[in-house]
């Protein structure tokens, strides 16, 4: 039975972890084809807002329904069903508030927050998505019910639905208002709206299967509940916890919405210029978010298995599995940097039409490996039983961006907002990785590998210059579709070079591999003595 239930539990998050890799690459790429839609303005205006949606967006994904759902196992495990009608109940009640005091800052104050981002007209835009707070309970609390009675099936479905239906929309009703010459902040409004319905396509997904389950989850009653204070404090406070520790990235976002346009204007520049100059800036973040999902990708998985063998008490697991994940992270995070960087120029043009900011968009790159230390430090310490730390290490990195956009961007403008971007995560992810490494009391990637690693990309780094100057030297070429197979060839080589070094280097043993690829075969050209 012990082991139906570890393959259960196993198999459940693997299903999110997919899901969860899939809304994120989804949530990136749509942003690509918008901006070539919309234009940098149009560009710009969106990303002010959407650091708020998304906010929304993990409550509803990663936040509360973490909480309720491991709420509802524990008294699943007891038998206690009226207990869990109770604490979905309560949950469903507090949550509500909670929406419907969003809603009302949002809809009903858009105008005074508009005002303070220095762009009055983007409070169509905040009303627009204050209807998503409204929605945000039932996701919340269904799919904590669903998740805590082992059912993570409607989760994921939910999940990748409401993200597809949300990209649809965003990129077909964008080019129709385009074509129809609406006013760029209609245009964001409705691409905001798209936010809105994928809400209520996932509402009406999980509601389909809570009907199959034949569960009335919403129906209790008040005074008969005991402990109705004790259910609001974990659901509330935990779940509020765990959010900080997903939406850092977006809380930084949330920082630049609100002080980078009004910083630039205080320079000096012009309005329609710091739009442009905020919309090109914001082009980095997309790349940010695919490059931690590829350099998160392989590590996820893992961390389940962390909590597993933490609850069987194998503690040996729990540090071999932590320093497979401190390596992965490493090596796939550095290769994303470092190759990035190189073809920054090319990737700028090839995804945003020209190569405006792309100084910058390099410095931002950095953000990818700093930014991947403290997505999978901070889950780690989440997976052993930390949620505190991770997320008071958050509200200091949030505090850092705030403060660094204040003293450099007089100075040094968007390259200013770069820099303190890359610092504020770099803190974030130090406070992270030092505080894992003292709950373990062990080194979390060993030296010999980290210099084989560091070797392996500057190496390929030196390759993917020469490759780039190579072509720009025998090639004088402009198009757009040229200069994409020069990226992409050189994504091909780089990489390719990058994983045989580190193959042939030794970097991971043969068991780390078969962790990871379940034990399938590498090509004898690329195995060395040590595998």
């Amino acid at each position: 039975m012990e082991t139906k239930k570890y393959a259960s539990f196993w198999q459940g998050a693997i299903i999110l972890t997919i899901a969860g890799i899939i809304v994120k690459i989804l949530s990136a790429f749509y942003r690509i084809p918008y901006q070539n839609i919309a234009g940098d303005i149009g560009f710009y205006i969106y990303q002010q807002v959407y650091p708020f949606y998304g906010v929304c967006l993990i409550l509803g994904t990663y936040g509360f329904p973490v909480v309720i759902s491991k709420l509802v196992a524990s008294r699943m495990e007891s038998g206690d069903i009226t207990k869990v009608k109770d604490i979905i109940y309560i949950s469903f009640l507090a949550l509500m508030c909670i929406g419907i005091l969003l809603f009302c800052t949002f809809f009903f104050g858009a105008e005074i927050i508009a005002g303070y981002m220095g762009d009055s007209s983007l409070q169509i835009l905040l009303q627009v998505i204050a209807f998503s707070f409204l929605l945000m309970p039932f996701l919340s609390v269904m799919r904590g019910y669903l998740q805590g009675i082992g059912d993570m099936k409607p989760t994921a479905v939910s999940q990748v639905a409401e993200q597809a239906l949300r990209v649809t929309i965003i990129v077909g009703l964008s080019l129709y208002l385009v074509a129809q010459g609406s006013n760029r902040y209609i245009v964001g409004g409705g691409a905001m709206f798209g936010s809105v319905a994928g809400s209520i396509l996932g509402i009406v997904i999980l509601a389909y299967y809570l009907h199959q389950r034949k569960a009335s989850i919403y129906k209790a009653s008040w005074s008969a509940i005991s402990d109705k204070g004790m259910i609001i404090k974990l659901v509330v406070l935990q779940g509020i916890l765990v959010c900080i520790s997903n939406i850092t990235l977006l809380l930084i976002q949330m920082v630049d919405s609100v002080t980078f346009y009004e910083l630039l204007l205080q320079t000096g520049e012009t309005s329609e210029r710091s739009k442009v100059i905020k919309a090109v800036y914001d082009r980095g973040f997309p790349l940010i978010q695919l490059g931690t999902v590829v350099a998160t990708s392989f590590v996820l998985p893992l961390i389940p298995m962390i909590s597993a063998a933490r609850t069987k008490g194998d503690y040996r697991a729990v540090k071999r599995y932590m320093q497979l994940a401190m390596k992965l992270t490493l090596v796939v995070a550095l290769a994303a940097t470092g190759g990035l960087i190189c073809i920054i120029e090319q990737t700028n043009i090839m995804l945003f039409t020209d190569n405006q900011g792309s100084f910058t968009l390099g410095i931002l790159a950095v953000c990818i490996l700093v930014g991947s230390f403290g997505i999978v430090a901070s889950a780690v310490l989440q997976g052993i039983g930390n949620t505190i730390l991770p997320a008071f290490f958050a509200v200091v990195g949030v505090a850092i961006k705030y403060m660094g956009n204040i003293v450099l961007m007089p100075k040094l403008g968007d390259v200013g907002a770069a820099w303190a971007a890359v610092l504020s995560l770099s803190c974030i992810s130090i406070l992270n990785v030092v505080y894992l490494k003292h709950k373990m009391k062990m080194p979390l990637v060993g030296w010999k590998n980290a210099s084989k690693v560091v070797f392996a990309c500057l190496a390929m780094m030196f390759v993917l210059k020469g490759y780039v100057y190579g072509i720009n030297t025998l090639v004088d070429h402009t198009s757009r579709y040229l200069i994409s197979v020069e990226a992409l060839s050189a994504v091909c080589i780089g990489g390719m070079l990058y994983l045989i070094l580190i193959i042939r280097w030794g970097v991971f043993t043969i068991e780390e591999v078969g962790t990871v690829w379940k034990g399938k075969k590498l090509p004898s050209f690329l195995r060395s003595q040590r595998l």
